[in-house]
């Protein structure tokens, strides 16, 4: 993999972003004084209490509390991990971004130079196929592909902002053009422009007289196309094969033009088609996205959740539209974190988007979406269906199916009121719930663990009554329980506000695995005086630490938000009332291993480091 971006290269991309004209172009501001004012984009206000420093290249609202700098902007309104709000940033001034490779082998190096080259390559290739179609479609043989536009309403604007084309009844055409700008057949056939003769061997444009929609990533950048046939040709709507640069499973047609319009998403709507989404917009539905020929996958929610807090799946009426529903919703449930929502939105029978948006209008659209069946509703509609709830058998095997779609669920308060939605409903209570609903096995990783306050003596007294003990944390060892830095790392995750309270330096924290990821996390808290835990995933993404800090999130701590800050401060006590009782030679130890690691110590460190030496030198008399 590609090394982290450089920290040089984040300061000096900020150092050439103007903050105010960043946000200038999401959000309307006025001049006030030395700054500039409006309406705050992060939440609902009347008067404008969002401010921007030209000066300080920073922003402040004094309504919510949201701050920070251009990155932090881009990842806040955008919704972007940290690596594509560089990647963005960097775009908008036309660079590249810089990474320290200075980890990586040189072979693993010459393989990831390899890997950006070829997606590159693939990317420049697509987009020349993606504007030949295009300039395809305004030529006099693509007149019936025009009256097909036409006929289903899409004006001249919406063809441009989805840009929409046309491949011509010709079995080489494309090819052809593509050969004349030195793109050879072999790399066409890759990138899934050409189709091979299995007995012949030769090659043949794969879409042909068709209207082509590109499917296009976060970015803009053309991965693939799909194809509606204008003829009685089959299949009615074909796609780009599996590329290096196109995986059906991820991609989401729709989602870069429902990014860049003008307004920040707070939802999106999931529809089967290509013309469902392009209809929508055509209507001022700007927030609908397509799968492409695929059931909706992990990957594909990952992806809209980043980007906003509800997805309304929207389903045809008929048996198809719900078994597609129920599968929708199995693969929702692992990642209802809190705070998520999804809707369930059913369209009568013989009506798809495309048609029901241009008989019944926006308006009435938008009010089915606003009514969709939330997800809670849904799963106990689905689980009573053909049972007769008046029947111990039919509770029965009504409690069972909820309890098996409930099992999927991560832990918190949704899992806690559908749990107990269901004890009101079935009549069973919620402890025996619980132990049904448990699972067999339980997974041996972070988050699985499980996080008893640091400060409870076992089961006689409460938590918020005793500090952490170290007889407690002893015997805790004892037992293999959670380590207590992977404890303090897991609350600073769930609430990274309170980075202020812990204690400058490093010297607090211990030395292990736990509490050198917790030091790094720290750091990158104060660093960007960032507030967001979304900030730290996106900073470790795609790394081992990444893996550990997404599935600690995962799980929610057992102790009460409000009493997080206490639980951390015992446990910091903790950590210094242990290094206070370290021997010479293990807190010197300790020190020469974090300098040998790369760390660097404080001046207080380094001079406790030196009277270290001195003193284990000067031996026992």
């Amino acid at each position: 993999m590609a090394g982290q971006i450089s920290q040089r290269f984040i300061d000096d991309l900020l150092a050439r972003t103007d903050v105010a004209e960043l946000i200038a172009e999401r959000v309307t501001l006025k001049k006030a004084g030395r700054n500039l004012s409006g309406l705050c984009p992060f939440h609902d206000e009347k008067s404008p209490s969002f401010t921007v420093s030209r000066e300080k290249q920073f922003y402040h609202c004094f309504g919510c509390g949201a701050h920070g700098n251009a990155l932090r902007f881009l990842m806040e309104y955008d919704r972007l991990r940290f690596p594509e709000a560089v990647e963005q940033l960097a775009a908008r001034l036309g660079i590249e971004v810089e990474r320290e490779d200075d980890q990586l082998s040189p072979h693993q190096r010459e393989q990831a130079q390899a890997r950006e080259r070829k997606r590159e390559e693939g990317a420049n290739l697509l987009e020349l196929a993606s504007d030949w179609f295009r300039h395809r479609l305004g030529a006099p043989e693509a007149e019936h592909a025009r009256r097909y536009l036409d006929g289903r309403g899409l004006d001249a604007s919406i063809i441009d902002a989805f840009a929409i084309g046309f491949a011509p009844e010709s079995w080489d055409a494309l090819k052809r053009h593509l050969a004349e700008h030195g793109v050879s057949e072999a790399v066409q056939a890759e990138y899934g422009l050409l189709v091979q003769h299995e007995k012949t061997g030769r090659t043949y444009d794969r879409f042909r007289d068709r209207v082509i929609f590109p499917i296009r990533d976060w970015k803009g950048r053309t991965l693939g196309f799909g194809g509606r046939v204008l003829g009685d040709a089959k299949p009615k709507y074909l796609n780009s094969p599996e590329t290096p640069v196109f995986h059906k499973g991820r991609e989401l047609y729709g989602l870069f033009e429902a990014r860049r319009g003008g307004a920040r998403l707070e939802r999106l709507v999931v529809v089967e088609g290509y013309m469902d989404v392009v209809a929508l917009a055509q209507h001022g539905i700007g927030n609908a996205v397509a799968t492409l020929g695929t059931a909706v996958t992990e990957d594909h929610l990952k992806r809209l959740y980043r980007l906003v807090d509800e997805v309304v799946f929207c389903f045809d009426g008929d048996d198809a539209g719900r078994r597609a529903a129920r599968r929708a919703l199995e693969v929702a449930l692992p990642v209802m974190i809190d705070g998520r929502q999804a809707r369930f939105l059913f369209l009568p029978e013989r009506e798809d988007p495309d048609s029901l948006v241009r008989s019944e209008g926006r308006e009435a659209f938008e009010a089915r979406i606003e009514c969709a069946s939330p997800l809670s509703e849904f799963l106990f509609d689905q689980a009573r269906e053909g049972l007769d709830l008046k029947r111990v058998e039919g509770r029965e095997r009504f409690v069972s199916r909820v309890l098996e779609r409930l099992r999927l669920l991560p832990e918190g308060l949704l899992r806690s009121l559908l749990m107990r939605e269901l004890a009101n409903r079935s009549g069973v209570e919620m402890d025996q719930l619980e132990r049904f609903a448990a699972p067999a096995t339980k997974r041996a990783d972070p988050a699985a663990m499980q996080f008893e306050p640091a400060g409870r003596a076992d089961d006689e007294t409460q938590w918020e009554r005793a500090p952490v003990s170290s007889a407690r944390a002893t015997a805790a060892g004892r037992r293999g329980s959670v380590p207590l830095s992977l404890r303090a790392l897991h609350l600073l995750l769930h609430a990274p506000t309170l980075v202020g309270m812990l204690p400058e330096g490093e010297g607090w924290c211990p030395d292990d695995e736990h509490g050198v990821l917790l030091q790094e996390v720290a750091r990158l808290l104060r660093a960007g005086g960032y507030r967001s835990s979304q900030v730290i995933l996106a900073h470790f993404y795609g790394s081992e630490r990444g893996r550990q800090l997404e599935a600690l999130m995962r799980r929610e701590p057992m102790i009460p938000a409000q009493a997080r800050e206490a639980e951390l401060k015992a446990l910091v006590e903790l950590f210094e009332r242990r290094r206070e009782r370290l021997s010479p030679e293990e807190e010197y130890r300790e020190l020469l291993a974090r300098s040998q690691r790369g760390e660097a110590l404080g001046v207080e460190e380094k001079k406790r480091l030196w009277e270290l030496i001195g003193v284990l030198n000067a031996g026992p008399g």
